[in-house]
């Protein structure tokens, strides 16, 4: 979807500074936030692309207004909320008042961490279909304006670039996202020049590098 999250190309926000040395928190909530967001999709109710698209849909005000790990709770209430695993009321009171909701994984338990953030969750798949595209190829990306989640940014929409890497069939986050399967593609790295995607007064040394599954793309005319 066109949310706030989708910001490259656009001006007006100021450069990116990073910070000298920038610690992983800069607070202890930080590092509460990111447990609990965690150990709450350990439960299984929703997926990784589920979760992204919560996070598209805070309203543009109150997203771009929030820090990273704000933005991630603030999702994270929304996703308990719409799987039942919590009250509107137990959100205000912040304890729980009924009993805990069955859930498809157990509660992930402090032994288990370590095992299950180095275990991840692979996306790539088999599938029965072969690439239509190979590297070398110049592919168009199509003009698309979708209210659902997708991984094609706004800025590369409807432009033309060379397939440079090709990385195999991977889980489709513009179905996975939504409940609606896997529906694994083939996904290739494609490199855009800056200038074909933002004009002549883009720096012609530039170039940019974006993942795009093979929905998302057509032979270049």
């Amino acid at each position: 979807m066109n949310g706030a999250q989708d910001l490259g190309g656009m001006m007006g926000f100021g450069p990116v500074i990073p910070e000298k040395n920038e610690p992983y928190f800069h607070g202890d909530w930080e590092k509460r936030a990111l447990a609990v967001t965690l150990a709450c999709g350990a439960l299984g109710q929703w997926t990784l692309d589920e979760s992204r698209h919560a996070r598209e849909t805070i309203p543009p005000a109150h997203y771009l207004s929030k820090s990273y790990y704000d933005i991630w709770i603030t999702a994270l209430e929304k996703l308990l909320l719409r799987h039942g695993l919590v009250t509107a009321e137990e959100l205000q009171a912040g304890d729980a008042l009924t009993p805990r909701p069955v859930t498809r994984n157990p509660p992930l338990a402090a032994d288990r961490v370590t095992a299950a953030l180095a275990k991840g969750a692979p996306t790539e798949r088999a599938v029965s279909t072969a690439p239509r595209f190979s590297i070398g190829d110049r592919v168009s990306t199509k003009v698309m304006h979708p209210t659902t989640h997708t991984r094609l940014p706004r800025y590369a929409r409807g432009k033309t670039g060379m397939i440079k890497f090709y990385h195999g069939a991977h889980v489709f986050p513009d179905t996975h996202a939504h409940g609606l399967g896997e529906a694994p593609a083939h996904c290739y790295g494609i490199e855009f020049s800056a200038r074909d995607l933002w004009g002549e007064g883009a720096d012609p040394t530039l170039t940019v590098m974006v993942d795009c599954w093979e929905p998302y793309l057509e032979r270049a005319a």
